[in-house]
């Protein structure tokens, strides 16, 4: 019915343009092909214009319209759709919880015509302000450019928060922010100014966190919600390189265990259960309630030998963060033998009713496989169910969920099987994914065709960090860090 409205409209929409008003005299009843495909998407009302180009070599005008038959129209340059930041923003705010109905329209023969329209529907719930990832060369072999990088999601504005040619193109491992607040940071930089960074409330410090006990310094780490701890693993990692395969690059462990560093003590303490010489253990993720504490476990294997054979369950394990202490009692969530299948990134919404973890054949670095997807398990049932409208025929990987717990950001080869860009995805109260979107640039497909570089690690925070890069630079350059313990 919205549909038949917003056709029957297009006639008498009329509203003041830079190129003047158009009228339309008919419809083509065809589709019309748009890059980014942003048909039919969920977006949040705090969400940059999403342009697009089509490949119409005539001209073009495109009409946004609400359900009350409210909007603006825009012509095209190119092809390419500029939507104006200040309609779009408007028509946003007064349509949460509502359809916009878009209609591309081209002159034929002195009369417009409109193709079918198509649907973006707004929700009520916002995403954080800011989006936080890392940019690197898409090979693993290569330093020579790479940054941690945040991004305004209501505009174009993207910022570094840190860039190795600060540091001599040195390697930047991942970071972590605790509750998406952008005031507190965590991140490991290895090779030259090699330390780990830790920043709360704007004050940078470089800690030393390998210690004779562990087998590494720590990384892929991730906060407590009290802010008090940080999980993450120590790990030693290597890579191969595959030419005849669809998955070209196989990151693995020959050896791993996790920890939990105690911030306020600067010591680090483990348990039994998670550092067994039998078992690789990685992944670790609070829950938000801080009494558990989720990690990958995999029987230990001759590696790179074996690498096909290695599968990574989701465990748990109780965590006091009163008495400092890690339970002993492992409870197998999802088992990998059981299922001959792996998993990787478990990632707990903040309501705590849903986390999300990446579904493959084998291994945990999911970036590197095409057949990696995302599923969902469900806390209170246990019920495991794939998150489809989020999936495609390539590789989903590193996902980060909004503080509201509606709204996710992930990385995905979808566009061209090469590179990670950035995708958002709506999670209803239901936990079912809604058709992403592509993160939006003010010329998407000239941008993307032109970026040589990959995303990774996403995270939402809940606004800008406020560091100056060359302060990390001089703290980690200049300053012989926190040594910290190993707690026995």
């Amino acid at each position: 019915m919205r549909h038949l409205f917003a056709i029957l409209s297009i006639a008498f929409f009329c509203v003041a343009c830079g190129k003047g008003d158009i009228s339309v005299g008919g419809a083509l009843n065809e589709e019309v092909t748009i890059t980014p495909d942003y048909k039919d998407v969920t977006i949040p009302p705090n969400i940059a214009p999403l342009n697009f180009q089509t490949s119409l070599e005539g001209a073009t005008c495109l009409l946004i319209d609400d359900e009350q038959g409210v909007g603006f129209q825009v012509h095209a340059e190119d092809g390419l759709f500029t939507i104006p930041m200040g309609k779009w923003k408007k028509l946003l705010e007064n349509n949460k919880g509502k359809n916009l109905i878009l209609t591309v329209c081209e002159e034929q023969g002195g009369v417009w015509k409109s193709y079918n329209p198509f649907k973006i529907y707004v929700t009520e719930e916002e995403a954080d302000s800011y989006v936080a990832y890392r940019m690197l060369v898409s090979c693993y072999g290569q330093w020579n450019r790479m940054g941690i990088y945040q991004r305004n999601i209501s505009n174009y504005d993207q910022t570094p928060i840190y860039e190795n040619n600060l540091t001599d193109y040195n390697c930047i491992n991942c970071h972590s922010f605790p509750n998406q607040d952008p005031t507190q940071l965590f991140f490991h930089m290895r090779t030259k100014a090699a330390g780990t960074v830790l920043m709360r409330g704007g004050n940078v410090q470089k800690l030393n966190t390998g210690t004779p006990e562990t087998m590494s310094a720590l990384v892929y780490p991730y906060w407590h919600p009290s802010g008090n701890f940080i999980a993450a693993s120590v790990n030693k990692t290597f890579q191969s390189f595959f030419y005849h395969h669809e998955n070209t690059l196989e990151v693995y462990d020959t050896d791993s265990d996790v920890v939990v560093y105690d911030i306020e003590n600067q010591e680090i303490f483990s348990c039994p259960a998670l550092k067994a010489d039998s078992v690789f253990e990685s992944f670790p993720t609070f829950s938000p309630d801080g009494r558990s504490l989720y990690f990958l476990s995999a029987r230990a294997k001759e590696m790179p030998a074996e690498y096909k054979d290695l599968r990574y369950s989701l465990c748990r394990v109780d965590f006091d963060p009163e008495t400092r202490t890690i339970g002993q009692q492992v409870d197998t969530i999802f088992n990998a033998e059981k299922e001959q299948m792996s998993i990787s990134f478990p990632r707990i919404s903040p309501d705590g009713q849903y986390l999300v973890f990446g579904k493959q054949q084998f291994g945990n670095f999911s970036a590197w496989h095409k057949d990696c997807d995302l599923y969902c398990l469900r806390i209170a049932d246990g019920e495991i169910y794939p998150l489809t409208e989020a999936n495609s025929e390539e590789s989903e990987s590193y996902h980060s969920w909004s503080s509201n717990s509606r709204w996710m950001v992930f990385s995905s080869r979808r566009m061209d099987g090469l590179f990670t860009r950035l995708y958002f995805t709506y999670i209803d109260a239901d936990g079912v994914a809604h058709k992403p979107f592509l993160l939006p640039q003010k010329n998407p497909v000239r941008f993307y065709d032109d970026l040589m570089l990959a995303y990774n690690i996403p995270e939402f925070i809940k606004g800008k960090v406020e560091v100056n890069p060359h302060v990390i630079a001089t703290v980690m350059r200049d300053t012989e860090g926190v040594n910290l313990t190993y707690r026995k």
